[in-house]
Order: structure tokens, then sequence, then C-alpha cells
């Protein structure tokens, strides 16, 4: 399966953080989480899920444990299953990041 211009299915929503779904099998999830500036995924974990945020455009603050960073194009960032983590776009642009989780959390 070959999913191209992957950025180019962004989906923003002005009340919150907008998501879209890119692949979804039994092991694995992976979609993009797509955040209008000023907007946030509040702190919180995933039980036996680890989690990878790879940004693909725009500037973010993620936490991941009780550590804040900057992160821009091309980070890589892993919250580990139960590890407390959040995202926040402050802006001024819009900002993309794909997700990808495993396992994939229950539908």
């Amino acid at each position: 399966m070959v999913i191209r211009n992957v950025k180019n299915r962004a989906v923003f929503r002005p009340e919150k953080m907008g998501k879209a779904d890119l692949v979804r099998t039994d092991n694995v999830l992976a979609g993009l989480n797509c955040f209008e500036p000023g907007q946030e995924h509040q702190l919180h974990t995933h039980p036996g899920q680890d989690k990878l945020y790879y940004v693909l455009e725009g500037a973010g603050e993620v936490t991941v444990g009780d550590r804040s960073e900057s992160v821009g194009p091309g980070d890589l960032v892993l919250a580990r299953s139960d590890e407390p983590h959040a995202m926040a776009n402050p802006g001024p642009a819009k900002l993309v990041v794909m997700v990808v989780m495993a396992p994939p959390p229950k539908s």
C-alpha cells in the first residue's frame, strides 16, 4: 500500500484539533493530527500503546513526561505506553503531525 501526498489529507477544524486516519490495521494506526494556531491535544496517556509523533509541517510544543520541547518539520517524538504526552501549536502557522500508534486504539 502506498499513500501519496500525505500532507494533503490534513483536516483542520476551527473548534478543535482535526484528525485524519491514513492506515488502520489490527496492529497499527497511522494518521494526522492537524492543529490551527492556538489548538492543543492536552496531556493524556495510552495504556498498552506506544505513540510516535512525526512533524510534517509547522512548529509545535510537545510534552512527554515532565519535559517540554519545541519541535518542527522532520522531528520525531516517542511517547511510550502510559507516558503522559501532549502537543500544542503556539502559532502563527498551522501544524501537521503524523501520529503512529501500536497497537491501535479500539474503535
